[in-house]
């Protein structure tokens, strides 16, 4: 068993973010399913855990007891693989409620036939890391979206401009052949946030009949946990799927925010542009929403603020 038993301070919440390809039969997914929404509801904890046959994947927030119960449930359910664990700390919970669902895939590719639990990359220690980064004859791939590589990535990665995870594959089709050719690359190297995407698309690869294909374990988040800032090639921050946006290289929240009108995160500069309307428009999306939208989303963001105003705390539930 894993120790997650590390500390922050009382007055912080204890995040976890976590993935295992492994293979779940229905009756394991409902059963924990059940079990997960009732361990953090009596833990107080939120967030969101995906289960498919092919494993679990997820992101949960609260006390550091309540996270650890339902961490160390789960591992305990999947006995015979480790979890792939980041942790990191927070003085707010970061999330509205709790999740536990079923889906198709734990993460999702779209792809038949791909099983990265029978077949998967070399993984690189994020120690090991910057040697592949400084390596020539290795081509590193960000596998993240294009908004996230925007905001942060590493020195000399490839960019494959993708907007979401199911564009990956036809990329890959298009172009890595000639991109290995040319550049007469010996060996891949992918990474991504936490890991998993980046641990699907190896799977995916070596089906496609690459060789020499390695991912960063643990991704981005266990390369900034793990490489001081003096040792660091990572520029930027990290975006991460929740109320912090983004992170810095303490793994602590970094300046960028949302736009609540598309999704996009923006830095600091970017909510100085003329463009911006707090909760309403920014540059990204500024000519995409109606002006009936546009009214909609003020009225929205009206409220918001009056709530704020009133110090109203959020009410944050456990709930499927």
């Amino acid at each position: 068993m894993q120790n997650f038993q590390e500390t922050g301070s009382a007055s912080q919440f204890k995040v976890v973010t976590f993935y295992c390809f492994i293979s779940l039969d229905e009756e394991v997914i409902l059963s924990l399913i059940s079990q997960l929404k009732n361990i953090a509801m009596e833990g107080q904890v939120l967030g969101t855990v995906l289960l498919a046959n092919e494993g679990v994947n997820g992101t949960i927030c609260g006390p550091m007891q309540g996270v650890c119960s339902l961490i160390e449930n789960l591992q305990e359910a999947i006995s015979n693989k480790k979890l792939e664990v980041k942790i990191s700390w927070t003085s707010t919970q970061i999330f509205r409620r709790f999740k536990a669902r079923k889906k198709c895939e734990i993460v999702t590719m779209g792809v038949a036939g791909i099983n990265p639990a029978k077949s998967a990359g070399v993984y690189v220690d994020p120690l090991d890391w910057n040697a592949y980064l400084s390596d020539p004859g290795t081509l590193v791939i960000d596998t993240r979206n294009e908004y996230e590589v925007a905001i942060g990535s590493f020195e000399g990665a490839l960019n494959p401009h993708t907007d979401n995870f199911r564009e990956f594959p036809s990329w890959v089709d298009k172009h890595l052949h000639a991109l290995v050719k040319k550049r007469r690359s010996k060996r891949i190297a992918m990474f991504c946030t936490g890991g998993i995407r980046c641990e699907k698309a190896t799977s995916y690869l070596l089906k496609e009949g690459f060789t020499g294909v390695h991912h960063l374990q643990g991704g981005i988040l266990k390369y900034l946990e793990k490489i001081s800032d003096q040792d660091s090639l990572w520029n930027g921050e990290c975006f991460v799927f929740d109320k912090r946006v983004a992170l810095d290289h303490k793994l602590l929240p970094g300046t960028h925010s949302l736009c609540y009108a598309c999704g996009m995160p923006l830095s600091p500069k970017e909510c100085q542009d003329s463009t911006y309307i707090r909760g309403v428009q920014c540059l990204h999306c500024e000519d995409f929403y109606s002006e009936r939208d546009k009214v909609r989303f003020a009225e929205r963001q009206l409220q918001i603020d009056k709530r704020l105003r009133q110090g109203e705390k959020n009410l944050f539930t456990s709930q499927s």
